[in-house]
């Protein structure tokens, strides 16, 4: 979707001020909105890409005047609420009024280490052969969906070459709306910064992205 996270190549945000790489949290209810967006999603209710989406469905207004956490905190709010896990009112008084509802799982604190560890599987077997190879022109296409997608707005349209031949896994614009997963091959394709940004832009920029076969055609 063209939302606000989709900012590449935009102005006007400042400057990327990058921070430690040791500095992961700022706050400790950091620390707590992370652990309570993966015990949530450990319930099996939705997926990865589907809280992707509810992330990047928050106004723009919202979303871009919300640090990191905060905004997975209020995408945790509303994707709970979507799926009738907690109601308007339990939110603001934050304590349960009802009955739980059922989930498929609940993850234990013993298992909380082994169920990081493990992570999720998201490739599967391939059906059909590669429609590119590595070293291929492609082009991307374009297209602005009001669903989740991976390809951003800023390389749509745009001529690269393919790099890598990933494999084949799950397809994110489909799984986030529970659509089924539909696999298909993802490839690495590198693009100059010319042709994302065209004059001006540094001709020894490259930029590599990570695209699913329906994203592209042959160039």
């Amino acid at each position: 979707m063209n939302g606000a996270q989709d900012l590449g190549g935009m102005m006007g945000f400042g400057p990327v001020v990058p921070e430690p790489e040791t500095l992961r949290f700022h706050a400790d209810w950091e620390k707590r909105a992370l652990a309570v967006t993966l015990a949530a999603g450990a319930m099996g209710v939705w997926n990865i890409d589907t809280m992707r989406h509810t992330r990047e469905s928050l106004p723009p207004a919202e979303y871009l005047s919300a640090s990191y956490y905060e905004i997975w905190a209020k995408a945790l709010a509303n994707q709970l609420l979507a799926d009738g896990l907690v109601s308007r009112e339990e939110l603001r008084e934050g304590h349960a009024q009802e009955p739980p509802r059922p989930v498929p799982r609940v993850l234990q604190a013993a298992d909380v280490a082994k169920t990081l560890a493990a992570g999720t599987q998201y490739e599967r077997a391939a059906e059909a052969p590669a429609a590119f190879a590595r070293g291929a022109t492609v082009r991307t296409k374009v297209f602005h969906p009001t669903h989740h997608t991976r390809l951003p707005r800023y390389a749509r349209g745009k001529r690269g070459v393919v790099e890598a031949v990933r494999g084949v896994f799950v397809f994110p614009d489909t799984n986030a709306h529970r659509q089924g997963e539909h696999p298909q091959w993802l490839y690495t394709v590198r693009f100059t910064g010319p042709e994302l940004w065209g004059e001006g832009a540094d001709p020894g920029l490259t930029v590599s992205i990570d695209a699913w076969e329906s994203y592209l055609e042959a160039a």
